[in-house]
């Protein structure tokens, strides 16, 4: 299993780059974005998506093609072979893919924000032993460990992929400093933090036992490895470097 940490601060040419190898659901939804801030990210976290996915299958990132399964979570369409689980997340200027064979993988990332009612959130919508572990915290550590705990539920979340029907309060994981765990039901899960930079918080969830989790940094010119010819091999997730 692998984690991507994406820089989505890529220059004006570097856009330029981006946008050509999405498809054109992905630069509809991106145009819809009000702030360019927010579209040049959507942008660009999309095309890093399909750079790694495209990297695994050995072919070119335009040559990509995805589909949703029932839930709304993306997925490679049929034509590319076995499935190769996957998933995206961003906040601020930094993106998170993840990639596994078959197992499902969940991926989340938050920039770190002021959020004064953090203990108030988590009473209201997370597990009650979750807030309680929260609330216990000096209050100095309560927001960095909020959005740690956030990413935690999150990542579970897209790995079940289940969307919106596994409400938060029905499953507890562990708060930070706490190492990163899911809590009673924990046999064929593994979670584990990502070490996304100062500001971050950032967990990957595995739906597989003591999973071995391998990071890797896109380098700064990610963007300019976007226009490689396709190789020789044909796109088939079953020969991916997972």
């Amino acid at each position: 299993m692998d984690v991507w940490l994406v820089d989505l601060a890529v220059s004006a040419d570097g856009l330029d780059r981006c946008a050509p190898v999405l498809d054109r659901s992905e630069r509809e939804r991106g145009d819809r974005f009000l702030r360019p801030v927010d579209r040049a990210r959507y942008i660009a976290s999309h095309a890093a998506l399909r750079l790694v996915l495209a990297e695994a299958c050995a072919c070119a990132p335009s040559e990509i093609r995805l589909t949703a399964n029932a839930t709304g979570k993306p997925e490679l369409a049929r034509a590319f072979g076995s499935p190769a689980a996957f998933n995206l997340s961003h906040s601020g200027a930094r993106a998170l893919i993840g990639l596994a064979g078959p197992t499902a993988i969940g991926v989340d990332i938050e920039l770190i924000r002021p959020i004064p009612d953090a203990v108030r959130i988590a009473r209201t919508h997370f597990a009650p032993d979750e807030a309680a572990a929260l609330a216990s915290l000096p209050p100095d550590a309560i927001e960095a460990a909020f959005f740690g705990l956030w990413t935690r539920k999150e990542a579970v979340v897209k790995a079940q992929g289940t969307g919106l029907s596994l409400p938060l309060d029905r499953f507890s994981v562990t708060v930070p400093p706490a190492a990163p765990r899911l809590l009673r039901d924990s046999a064929g899960w593994t979670l584990a933090a990502v070490e996304a930079g100062a500001g971050y918080a950032a967990t990957v969830a595995v739906r597989a036992d003591d999973t071995t989790i391998r990071h890797h940094t896109l380098s700064p010119d990610w963007p300019d490895r976007l226009g490689l010819k396709r190789r020789d091999r044909a796109c088939s997730p079953a020969k991916a470097r997972l």
